[in-house]
């Protein structure tokens, strides 16, 4: 009761807002203590109930096996950034050429789903990073914004944490990150804007000067034709 009451209040104040409360995914201690397999149950189970409690026909051909579908879906696939686990290995190399200016991957497409409804977010991540002497592979980078992406997200936390993963990987605060998505929790439902999206970015180490970060969005304004 005490619990329900707490997550009421929290309900209360959060309401519809895109609110983050932590750089960090609040997850619990005891996290990753069942399995894949153990949870997949579970949640087959729960999202049968849900869609019993719609008044759905569970035994027609079409729904039977939907509940499992959901369950693995979530462990497997969208929600598969929670787990340690599947951290992407982001092995760096010695910057040998001596290459000293910005390098920028653009246009990342990024799937995610916001978790005060668990609707879809759907955009482009640019990254940029100025190598301080070593240099990361470019689908690593690719990798890493899925890895973050694949969880229950809000944008702003999304965007801190591929900075700081790749700032740790890299071993330089010259890192920097745009997120550009929509979110089907403003699109499809609530205000129902369509044609709306969110922007969101963090500029680390030498792309707070005005000069770089400027360098940086303009390489994103430059068309990408092949």
């Amino acid at each position: 009761m005490k619990y329900e009451k707490h997550l009421k209040t929290i309900e209360d104040l959060i309401g519809d807002d895109h609110l983050s409360t932590s750089v960090d995914t609040p997850l619990r201690d005891d996290a990753f203590k069942m399995s894949d397999s153990e949870k997949i149950d579970i949640i087959e189970q729960k999202v049968a109930d849900i869609l019993y409690t719609l008044g759905m026909d569970m035994t027609d051909d079409s729904l039977k096996g939907t509940p499992k579908r959901v369950a693995k879906m979530y462990i497997n696939e969208i929600f598969s950034g929670l787990n340690p686990k599947n951290k992407p290995k982001a092995s760096t190399f010695d910057n040998k050429y001596k290459y000293g200016e910005i390098l920028v991957e653009k246009n990342i497409t990024l799937y995610s789903t916001c978790e005060h409804h668990l609707l879809p977010i759907v955009g482009k991540a640019h990254i940029a990073y100025v190598s301080q002497g070593n240099v990361v592979g470019l689908s690593k980078m690719n990798r890493i914004v899925q890895y973050y992406a694949q969880r229950p997200q809000v944008q702003e936390r999304l965007t801190l944490q591929i900075v700081k993963e790749l700032q740790q990987v890299l071993e330089t605060d010259d890192v920097a990150c745009i997120v550009d998505a929509k979110h089907l929790c403003v699109n499809q439902r609530g205000i129902k804007d369509v044609s709306s999206s969110t922007v969101t970015s963090e500029f680390g180490g030498i792309f707070k000067k005005q000069d770089k970060k400027q360098e940086f969005l303009d390489y994103i304004k430059l068309p990408t034709e092949y």
